[in-house]
């Protein structure tokens, strides 16, 4: 009796778009990591960000990343602007094989803002969900006042699912989570969000 064959992990993945290459963080990314993800315009609107940005931070996240990858649980990826190989910011998915679903992430630097890059990101890294890794289902959710990342995760497909009043705690006030869902049926269905 043969054993299945099992897929080989995709990584690292380098996607590209019309505008943007998205590949894995490398250290030399670090000194912009920090400052980009470091701005509290950008940590204001994510849960996770530290600010201030300590040092060491990014470095020891980039090295986090590469593990992640390795072992299948999350991939986070550099965007990247295709014409320069400016970085501009991150976009990532936190896989739950067991169910086969993942809940996408992303944060774009406050200079490179209101170009589309996170929608463009986005979309492209809900491809590498449903046709590389196989899932089923993405997850994601944002600060309900942030209509910003409402608007990229509605653009990528997504369908707000609800509304979690005062869920978590974020620089001292209380913030209502608005949770969003997409289906791989409902994504091939839409003609994959114009991916």
């Amino acid at each position: 009796m043969t054993t299945p064959s099992v897929p080989e992990t995709p990584w690292p993945a380098r996607l590209e778009t019309e505008r943007l290459l998205l590949r894995p963080l490398e250290s030399r990314d670090a000194r912009l990591v920090r400052k980009l993800a470091g701005a509290r315009e950008v940590a204001d609107t994510t849960l996770l960000i530290p600010h201030p940005y300590p040092a060491g931070v990014a470095e020891d996240f980039i090295a986090w990343t590469r593990q992640a990858a390795a072992a299948g649980t999350e991939y986070v990826f550099a965007v990247t602007l295709a014409s320069s190989g400016a970085l501009v910011g991150c976009v990532g998915l936190r896989v739950d094989e067991t169910h086969a679903r993942a809940e996408l992430g992303y944060w774009i630097g406050v200079p490179y803002w209101g170009r589309g890059y996170a929608t463009e990101a986005a979309r492209r890294v809900v491809r590498f969900a449903f046709e590389s890794l196989d899932l089923n289902r993405l997850d994601s959710s944002c600060f309900a006042r942030n209509a910003a990342s409402a608007r990229v995760l509605e653009k990528s497909g997504f369908a707000r699912e609800g509304l979690r009043p005062q869920h978590v705690r974020r620089f001292g006030r209380f913030e209502d989570l608005a949770i969003y869902g997409l289906l791989r049926g409902d994504w091939h269905a839409r003609g994959r969000a114009e991916a």
